[in-house]
């Protein structure tokens, strides 16, 4: 019984310690700000996705972040389709927010989804850095009006702009330029599950 506590109490400490505090905090900020944790981040300086090293801190030591975040009170959720890590918490008031939060996120998604398809184009191309949306697409969503109700009754009273600016902030879309922007892993992978679950309904 002692020897498996100290063993315990060893790997633990030995968990702790190959993790710099700073990273750590840089994690729980970003979990914090609402955002998921995407394998690929878009590096504006060089224009092309890079590695993300909080993703890599995360996958590399995942048992010790499950455990960290479990006594938190939450979920450390990895989706390997999506390549992305996201905080599930268990509280019933985090839980209505999460909620709208993710009513609003599915409601963008399914915008932008349903404009790409009806233009004729494969929604993987929603995910490619070098096809996304350009300046005629982001527009053309801002000048129907239809488009314009649903996501004033979602409260994005700004329109297309502000809902965008909602998915960037959460890493579920990237800015590849002035009026060009394209799905994260994460955003696609949102935007692919709801496709399926409305042909299946």
């Amino acid at each position: 019984m002692d020897s498996t506590e100290s063993a315990d109490h060893s790997q633990t400490s030995s968990s702790f310690e190959q993790i710099l505090p700073a990273h750590s905090a840089a994690i729980y900020r970003e979990f914090q700000a609402g955002r998921v944790i995407v394998r690929d981040i878009w590096d504006s300086n060089r224009s092309e996705l890079r590695a993300n090293p909080l993703y890599n801190l995360l996958y590399n030591h995942l048992s010790h972040f499950r455990t960290f975040y479990e006594h938190l009170g939450s979920e450390l959720v990895f989706n390997e389709t999506g390549a992305f890590f996201f905080l599930k918490e268990s509280s019933d008031d985090e839980n209505e927010e999460h909620d709208e939060n993710a009513f609003r996120v599915q409601v963008i998604l399914l915008l932008i989804g349903r404009y790409f398809a009806r233009s004729g184009r494969d929604l993987e191309y929603l995910g490619r850095a070098d096809a996304g949306l350009n300046e005629q697409d982001l527009s053309a969503l801002e000048s129907d009006e239809e488009y314009q109700e649903i996501l004033r009754a979602a409260r994005f009273e700004k329109g297309v702009p502000e809902a965008l600016d909602y998915l960037d902030k959460r890493h579920l879309l990237f800015r590849a330029g002035a009026g060009r922007c394209f799905l994260s892993s994460a955003g696609l992978y949102f935007l692919q599950e709801l496709v399926r679950e409305y042909e299946q309904g």
